[in-house]
């Protein structure tokens, strides 16, 4: 097979027209092309009124090595690389001992049911509820039911990653290609076959949660456990070995491998990690608020007369600002066409988060427009710092939102003149519980506001409407990612721990549902040979 790159076609060309692309490219004649297959396909809309889709696509023809050889310059002309997962081991007959996975996010269940595959029957500890009672819980919190602590956004089976716009794209390096195997349980547990070629694939809330359960009962068929309601409230280390866990109900666990995969919002588990001298140290997050405009708006800026095209979908963003201050203000987990959600996971704490389905069809585009924050600058001294900040901030929109879990909000022109808001514009909020219009510049410390008002008008420049007085602003959002890094060796276990394998958001390592997903594949990996060197 080859691998042709960069093939550039019309938005609206012929299904004979990619075809006619490849044999063209490579001047070969029809009947030499024998098979085509989708391996990706972008788009290119900086020209709004000729926007381009643009082709990765692996191809079988006659005479590959000769055109191998004719091409041989080409770049863009390669032999197709075999991106088929490998397993690194199998589970030898006399296992003696299970490794526990503790946490049901992505990186918790792609290190659950790889460990499966490879026979190792793992025992996945979760704190919050099966993915269909966590919903239901979820959505009673939005419409003003209690909050309760271990079934919200942020724990139960699925991770936080259910509840958002369920994108599956990354940045991360990935020479093994862990991401096709993320993306190939993922169909097979029921998401839509085009996750696998679109450039920005995603999947939306109500498919999550179909797809987790199916992965979850893969799991089990393969001789794995899954245990909901049970919270890790203690680690039993010695002579700096992982030896045991103990379970909220009481049970003490006894085990020697654990993946530790407990999202980015566990903190009393940080905390407690940290009290048991596990080495922690403080990382960089960011700060920042909801950002909410009309998509119709955000679709015309970025597609023009093509807005509203099927294969386009709904548009999305990407802002970056560098501040005269020094500070970098960015766009972070953009949902086309979604809402804006209640995260909160502590009493008497607001936080917000944004999500989509998959058809992306609301009214509203929304993201976070947040400020980065440094530990050595920001909150220096303790490990656990950035999370007393988050509390903080967290606290100051409780209370500013009316103390009953509303949003504080306001409009963009009213947050740059620096004056709270007494009235929405054409943007409504989407946020449930409710939103509280006032004065956001309480909610964050001064040097963050400063560097989002130069920052929105900035962003302008890009977006034409970003800045529109009528767009709104909810707050706070805190959880961009996690506030802490539990440090690991080239092994994967824990500086100090032997046996404890810190894994995915909530560990420093990963950033999203993807990223999550191959950091738990290459954590099982390790958590394998590990089994396999001690029982050898």
């Amino acid at each position: 097979m080859l691998r042709l790159t960069e093939i550039k076609l019309p938005l609206n060309h012929t299904e004979e027209a990619l075809a006619a692309a490849v044999v063209a490219k490579l001047k070969i004649k029809p009947e030499q092309l024998k098979q085509l297959h989708l391996f990706k396909r972008g788009y290119d809309a900086r020209k709004k009124s000729d926007i381009q889709l643009i082709y990765t696509l692996d191809i079988e023809v006659e005479g590959e090595a000769a055109l191998l050889q004719k091409f041989a310059k080409d770049q863009h002309v390669r032999p197709s690389p075999d991106t088929s997962y490998k397993f690194v081991g199998k589970a030898p007959a006399d296992l003696t001992e299970r490794p526990v996975v503790i946490g049901l996010g992505p990186c918790g269940l792609f290190a659950a049911l790889v460990l499966a595959q490879m026979g190792f029957k793992p025992i996945v500890l979760e704190r919050g509820k099966e993915v269909r009672e966590r919903t239901k819980d979820t959505f009673g919190f939005w419409r003003k039911k209690p909050l309760n602590t271990e079934s919200n956004v942020q724990f139960g089976e699925g991770g936080a990653g259910t509840f958002s716009d369920g994108k599956l794209y990354s940045q991360v390096k990935d020479p093994k290609h862990y991401g096709r195997k993320v993306l190939t349980e993922f169909v097979a547990a029921g998401a839509p076959d085009e996750i696998m070629y679109v450039s920005k694939p995603h999947i939306g809330t109500f498919k999550l949660v179909t797809m987790v359960e199916q992965m979850r009962a893969k799991i089990i068929e393969l001789g794995g456990e899954v245990r909901f309601s049970s919270r890790v409230d203690d680690v039993l280390i010695e002579n700096d070995e992982i030896q045991g866990l103990m379970l909220s109900n009481g049970e003490l666990l006894r085990c020697r491998h654990v993946v530790l995969a407990v999202g980015h919002s566990a903190r009393d588990t940080f905390e407690m990690l940290h009290r048991r001298g596990v080495y922690i140290e403080a990382k960089p997050f960011s700060v920042g608020f909801r950002i909410e405009h009309r998509q119709s708006m955000i679709d015309e800026c970025r597609f023009g007369p093509s807005a509203g095209h099927p294969i386009l979908g709904a548009a999305d963003y990407k802002l970056v600002h560098h501040c005269e201050s020094g500070r970098t203000v960015y766009s972070f987990c953009m949902c086309p066409g979604g809402t804006v959600v209640a995260a909160a996971s502590e009493e008497g704490r607001v936080v917000t988060n944004g999500m989509s389905q998959y058809s992306r069809n609301e009214r509203n585009a929304n993201s976070a427009i947040v400020v980065g924050i440094d530990p050595e600058t920001d909150y220096p001294g303790h490990p656990l710092a950035g999370i007393e900040l988050q509390r903080k901030l967290e606290a100051q929109a409780f209370v500013l939102g009316g103390s009953n879990y509303d949003a504080p909000a306001q409009t963009i022109g009213d947050f740059l003149a620096g004056k709270p808001s007494s009235e929405f514009g054409d943007v409504q909020p989407s946020y449930t519980p409710g939103v509280k219009l006032t004065d956001l510049s309480e909610v964050l410390p001064a040097y963050a506001i400063a560097a989002i008002r130069e920052a929105i008008p900035a962003f302008d420049k890009e977006i034409k409407g970003f800045a529109r007085p009528e767009g709104l602003l909810t707050g706070v959002e805190t959880r961009t990612s996690s506030p802490i890094c539990i440090k690991r060796n080239a092994q994967y276990q824990s500086m100090n721990v032997a046996g404890l394998f810190p894994a995915g958001e909530g560990a420093g390592y990963a950033g999203g549902i993807l990223s999550a997903g191959i950091d738990g594949i290459k954590v099982a990996e390790a958590v394998a040979l590990a089994i396999l060197a001690k029982q050898s």
